[in-house]
């Protein structure tokens, strides 16, 4: 198992909510850690069938005098067993671990994730960081950082990821009540999928799937409730500038972007290659940014001229700007993004990331090879 950096939750003091999307090794990470916690999978039809119809029963199951965490796997799946959790937490002391695939059906049933009593954790695909020597910058762009994708050698990850998308994703939107707009979802997804790293544009998305409007403001809520995309808000700030309004969308991993991207005759390598390279340095930055407890916003910054920087974090630790390019040397005109963000905000710490070899200096703009950056990502933020 590669170490990962959330350790802290193992206190051994306090409950906790452990979210994150399937694949990203939250089941795994807890057997490894906790070998003496009491398991109750709600993925097991029999254990899901009785608590849902009873759940004053899950004290029952849990064995008498259990000393070590209590898990409760996909917690979603029966959002009453919280007023039980809460009980049993108040009244017996049990301490309990609640994992997550999904956070929509919590918010829907106004669920208040036990007032205060339970921590909140997210698991995210492995870093660069967490991978150490076996960070292969080639592997991560294509297939992505799902563990299962460095973990087994014997692993076709296209047939895996293609898999994951199928399987999980549309089994999903059957339990979140969607079960019969399938075929409609599914157009959504692939026409999103074009929109990755993009500003979302929710009219040209419904008219090119031919999808609702509402519809499609519905389907994005729910993959960001299913932790599996993003969407980062534009940086406006002290403003002095017309500034575009709508955010931009990401799926949470590379190779999930992938597996739902189609691939047609005029589709090139290169220009995927870009917005993979993108979305790479995104899902490490949130996921540093949340084990490490940076508490930065993310946001990307672009002007009504089309002057962008792709990411700034913002927040009381700092204020950085950072710029990626798929370029392996740098000119003049790939640093104006920054160059042009600097006099708006001249606190702000400057990096553009390339995959060149050479760290240089540019006007205030450290300039840094992408896959060493990515390996020492907990130095730079």
């Amino acid at each position: 198992m590669y170490p990962r950096l959330l350790k802290k939750p193992f206190d051994g003091k306090h409950s906790f909510f452990l979210f994150g999307a399937r694949g990203t090794g939250k089941s795994y990470w807890i057997k490894h850690y906790l070998k003496s916690a009491f398991v109750i999978d709600l993925l097991d039809v029999k254990v899901s069938y009785e608590l849902e119809a009873h759940p004053y029963r899950l004290e029952k199951i849990i064995p008498e005098n259990h000393k070590d965490f209590v898990v409760i796997d996909e917690i979603q799946k029966i959002p009453t067993l919280l007023d039980e959790v809460h009980r049993l937490i108040e009244s017996k002391k049990i301490k309990f671990i609640l994992t997550g695939s999904s956070a929509r059906k919590l918010k829907r049933k106004s669920t208040n994730l036990l007032a205060g009593r339970a921590l909140v954790y997210k698991m995210y695909p492995l870093t660069a960081y967490e991978l150490g020597r076996d960070f292969n910058l080639k592997k991560s762009i294509k297939y992505g950082n799902l563990p299962k994708i460095y973990d087994d050698p014997d692993l076709d990850p296209e047939k895996y990821l293609e898999s994951y998308v199928k399987t999980y994703l549309k089994e999903e939107i059957k339990q979140e009540g969607f079960s019969r707009n399938l075929g409609t979802f599914s157009r959504f997804l692939e026409t999103a999928s074009f929109s990755q790293g993009s500003v979302l544009n929710m009219s040209s998305i419904s008219r090119e799937a031919s999808v609702k409007q509402k519809t499609v403001e519905d389907y994005f809520d729910l993959l960001e409730d299913m932790l599996i995309a993003y969407r980062i808000p534009v940086f406006t700030k002290r403003a002095k500038r017309r500034l575009i309004a709508h955010p931009k969308f990401y799926f949470f991993d590379v190779g999930i972007f992938r597996a739902v991207r189609p691939v047609g005759l005029y589709d090139n390598e290169s220009g995927l290659f870009g917005i993979s390279l993108e979305t790479l340095v995104l899902q490490e930055l949130i996921a540093f940014n949340e084990y490490l407890e940076q508490s930065y916003k993310i946001y990307y910054w672009r002007t009504s001229h089309g002057v962008e920087v792709d990411f700034v974090l913002y927040g009381p630790k700092g204020f950085i700007a950072i710029e990626v390019k798929k370029k392996g040397k740098i000119h003049p005109n790939d640093l104006s993004g920054l160059k042009a963000f600097s006099k708006d905000y001249k606190e702000a710490k400057l990096i553009l990331l390339y995959c060149g070899e050479r760290e240089e200096y540019h006007d205030g703009i450290k300039v840094l090879p992408i896959e060493r950056a990515l390996k020492n990502l907990k130095d730079l933020i």
